[in-house]
């Protein structure tokens, strides 16, 4: 099969769909590789990196799309992108499309199968696709907390560790789960004290005993939530429901009771974000503030280290990748796991929760498969 690598093109990406040594895996197994130029500079691959792999350097995205079947990227396609796909397509990428209704249009006119990241599972109930990210984007959360906190940044002027005699931030985490426990993991690690607000309890459980006391955790209720939101400093929204728009856990009239200068991290904003006052941001113009609250809003958060990104993404992604190169769509029927990732084929949304979401009728075009 051909296979496509396209440049990203969302404003502050740098991370790239196949690194070099994943490009040698697929032309060992009999495909041709088109890599648009540049595509990996961001993320410190040099075309000279994917010629040596055996990778054919195509001039622009335009070549790419037309030499290629299996189109492989990280972020969801921007509009330039939708109008290069066709029904001859398998494009393999991050989608995110419950919040976003031009895109799923898009792709719904171009004929594609679209095949997300974040909806392929696994054996244990898990997203092993969104995982990797998730990990990145859950400790870099903290990181930017702690530099969002500081004064010039707009923040309350507080040192996310303390030091000795003054108190370290406190930082609420809404959700337990893969970004939930890095973002965790990092703030205690950096001396913070943490709070995990989540649902599960087998969860919190397998928390308490990961953390040996470390952490507080507390059941997810409206009452804990709002008390918990009073006494942050900082609050990582981390909840997550597969296809779905994320549930709100702040409203706007908690902001005016919320600490002057606090600051809010949304990583679930991918899916709509977990705050109601949430809107994307970029790397480049990060953080706005709302009723005395700053909001970090980044919707690329792992953007920002795309070398491990990129090397981590395409660890988790390549077997999957080369079921379809070697096997087309037909690599569904063989996988239940991987047919969970088709959000749209032919038109159709193929996805219950993304069709939900989109108020579109939901096709169940792999329910033989799954």
């Amino acid at each position: 099969m051909r296979v496509g690598v396209p440049r990203e093109i969302k404003p502050d990406e740098y991370r790239v769909g196949l690194t070099p040594t994943a490009v040698r895996e697929y032309v060992s197994h009999g495909h041709q590789v088109l890599v648009e130029k540049g595509a990996g500079v961001g993320a410190g691959y040099p075309d000279a990196a994917y010629t040596r792999a055996g990778a054919t350097i195509a001039a622009d995205a335009q070549a790419v799309f037309a030499g290629a079947e299996l189109i492989v990227k990280v972020k969801e396609p921007q509009p330039a992108e939708w109008e290069r796909l066709t029904d001859t397509h398998i494009l393999f990428t991050y989608l995110h499309l419950a919040p976003d209704p031009d895109q799923a249009d898009g792709l719904l006119a171009s004929g594609c199968a679209a095949i997300a990241y974040e909806t392929v599972t696994d054996a244990h109930g898990g997203l092993p696709l969104l995982a990797p990210m998730s990990e990145v984007a859950g400790r870099i959360a903290v990181f930017s907390a702690g530099e969002t906190l500081l004064k010039h940044n707009g923040g309350m002027g507080l040192l996310l560790s303390g030091v000795p005699g003054v108190p370290p931030a406190r930082i609420c985490v809404l959700g337990g789960g893969v970004v939930g426990m890095n973002a965790a993991r990092m703030a205690a690690g950096l001396g913070a004290e943490v709070v995990i607000v989540e649902r599960s309890i087998p969860r919190m459980r397998e928390l308490d005993n990961m953390f040996q006391g470390r952490i507080l955790t507390r059941y997810s209720t409206q009452d804990a939530v709002e008390e918990e939101i009073l006494k942050a400093d900082v609050v990582v929204g981390a909840v997550l429901t597969a296809g779905a728009s994320a549930p709100k856990m702040i409203r706007k009239e908690d902001l005016k009771r919320m600490k002057p200068g606090s600051v809010l991290v949304d990583v679930s904003i991918d899916q709509g974000g977990c705050f109601e006052t949430s809107r994307p941001t970029t790397h480049a113009d990060p953080t706005y503030t709302v009723d005395g609250v700053v909001h970090y809003c980044v919707a690329n958060m792992p953007g920002a280290a795309p070398r491990t990104s990129s090397e981590a993404l395409v660890h988790a992604t390549l077997t999957f990748g080369l079921a379809l190169a070697d096997q087309g769509l037909d690599a569904l029927k063989k996988n239940k796991h991987l047919a969970k990732g088709l959000n749209v084929l032919k038109g159709q949304v193929t996805h219950p929760a993304v069709a939900e979401a989109l108020g579109k009728p939901f096709v169940d075009a792999y329910g033989a498969w799954a």
